[in-house]
């Protein structure tokens, strides 16, 4: 099986994080996409990316989306 290319392969809501995972263009449109034009990476968010737990990029787009209601609160 190919590894998923980052930069070119189309990339859904049940895309599967993979350990081959990468911050590219194709990705940050995906997220400024699902998430409205705030979308920025931070370190934090970054580190749970990567944590190595069983996740999709649906996943990641609603955790950012839940992160920044969080920091709307505090």
């Amino acid at each position: 099986m190919k590894a998923f290319d980052w930069h070119a392969d189309p990339i859904s809501r049940a895309t599967p994080i993979t350990k081959s995972y990468r911050n590219t263009q194709n990705v940050r449109r995906f997220f400024t996409r699902e998430c409205g034009d705030g979308f920025r990476f931070d370190r934090t968010f970054m580190a749970w990316l990567k944590d190595g737990q069983e996740k999709t990029m649906g996943d990641a787009a609603d955790e950012w989306v839940r992160r920044q209601a969080e920091k709307r609160k505090a």
